[in-house]
């Protein structure tokens, strides 16, 4: 693994190191399908994003710089609200308000402002892919925790993003398992992701 790609997916994960994206980090991790479905949102916005702020950066004013990136990246935004609306009409009710909120996630401004105003498009397209891919990791094992520990299943509702064939995917790990509220309540993904920061520290000191 090549140290750009390293530094995005570990050592500066936007999600266990920058603790940045923390409220639908959060929020709709309650299961891997609702994880996988803003993780795949994200990775498109920040690759998107990053692309287009990188093509227009030698034409662009200093002075209206972070109001360009805001529309940009909230056409993005509107466009795939729209799309998901459309295909996948059902996980977007439950994804809800947390898909327009991808606008004001402080990752996708933070690498707009910080390397896709300063880079090449291809480079600019690399940062975002694995930026937004390592967010999406951490995204994805939340819920899937969340998800054991909460309903002893995974892949719950795979149909909502994979049609009948999601049908396949349930596994039901524990058999008559009553269920750990906890765990898929907002406190239940402050649990979680504490004890990922803790793990990534302590491999990371060692």
């Amino acid at each position: 693994m090549s140290g750009f790609i390293r530094k995005r997916l570990i050592d500066d994960n936007a999600a266990l190191v920058q603790l940045l994206g923390l409220c639908p980090l959060l929020a709709v991790s309650n299961s891997v399908v609702n994880a996988l479905g803003l993780a795949i949102a994200t990775v498109f916005t920040l690759t998107l994003t990053n692309a287009l702020v990188s093509i227009i950066r030698p034409i662009i004013s200093k002075e209206i710089r972070i109001s360009l990136f805001v529309l940009i990246i909230a056409s993005v935004v509107t466009a795939l609200e729209m799309f998901m609306n459309a295909y996948f009409h059902e996980l977007y009710l439950i994804l809800g308000i947390f898909i327009p909120l991808i606008v004001t996630n402080c990752i996708i401004m933070a690498r707009a402002e910080s390397f896709a105003s300063k880079n090449s498009v291809y480079l600019s397209i690399k940062d975002g892919f694995f930026t937004g891919l390592g967010f999406a990791l951490v995204l994805v094992i939340i819920g899937a925790i969340r998800e054991i520990v909460g309903n002893g299943s995974l892949f719950n509702q795979a149909q909502l993003l994979f049609g009948d064939f999601g049908g396949l995917l349930h596994w039901q790990i524990f058999a008559d398992y009553q269920g750990f509220l906890i765990a898929i309540l907002p406190p239940g993904a402050f649990f979680v992701l504490a004890l990922l920061v803790a793990l990534k520290n302590k491999f990371h000191n060692k």
